[in-house]
């Protein structure tokens, strides 16, 4: 492998074990074999670099289970197919999760890493989408990413913030499966909701007709 390559690997590897606020350029030269020079030279900037890394990471932990998900794209066989994979893998990709958290903590104090991370969401969601529909992802629209998308990344989120908090009571894939069922057949038992009443103006008083016309 060249320099580019190594510094991605060392850059992963100091993700997972020191997450993204603790991690330094050094630390990454140290892990990788290179150079200082060479992390500017070929991503730009240390964050650059660890937000490839977080990528590469993410797409590593997708590819490991994605082949064996099983059901038609858009069924509940394929959403349990999904989470049983998500949770095979969970303690693994633990600190993956653990680190993005991290950045989100941090608020404003990381602005260049939370601006470059806030930027691969929309790959991700896509991501997410095709991997719960079937759908490649370079077929995925705009709106489906923005809507479908940022509904299955919400609840992978919350999925993993369960297990990194309290593993003993977090939600299975039966429960999350049997979860989504019922809240389906909820909505599809609800009344459907006509169009909105408009609201009294409050621009004109209104007459009592029993105290003759308003003054």
């Amino acid at each position: 492998m060249g320099h580019r390559e190594d510094l991605l690997e060392g850059a992963k590897k100091c993700l997972v074990e020191k997450g993204f606020v603790r991690t330094t350029a050094r630390d990454i030269v140290k892990a990788s074999g290179a150079n200082l020079a060479s992390i500017g030279y070929h991503y730009g900037s240390k964050d650059a670099l660890l937000t490839q890394a977080f990528i590469a990471l993410i797409e590593d932990w997708g590819n490991k289970f994605t082949a064996g998900i099983e059901g038609e794209g858009g069924s509940l066989e394929r959403f349990r197919s999904v989470w049983d994979g998500v949770h095979a893998g969970h303690e693994a990709s633990g600190p993956i999760w653990a680190a993005s958290m991290e950045v989100a903590l941090t608020r404003e104090r990381l602005p260049e890493l939370r601006e470059l991370l806030a930027a691969s969401q929309g790959e991700g969601r896509k991501g997410m989408v095709s991997m719960f529909t079937g759908v490649p992802e370079e077929q995925v629209g705009e709106e489906d990413m923005r809507t479908t998308g940022a509904f299955y990344q919400a609840l992978l989120n919350g999925f993993m913030l369960q297990w990194l908090f309290d593993p003993a009571s977090a939600a299975t894939p039966a429960e999350l499966t049997e979860g989504m069922r019922r809240a389906v057949e909820a909505m599809a038992k609800a009344p459907v909701a006509g169009p909105a009443s408009e609201p009294a103006s409050v621009s004109e008083p209104v007459s009592d007709p029993a105290s003759g016309p308003a003054a």
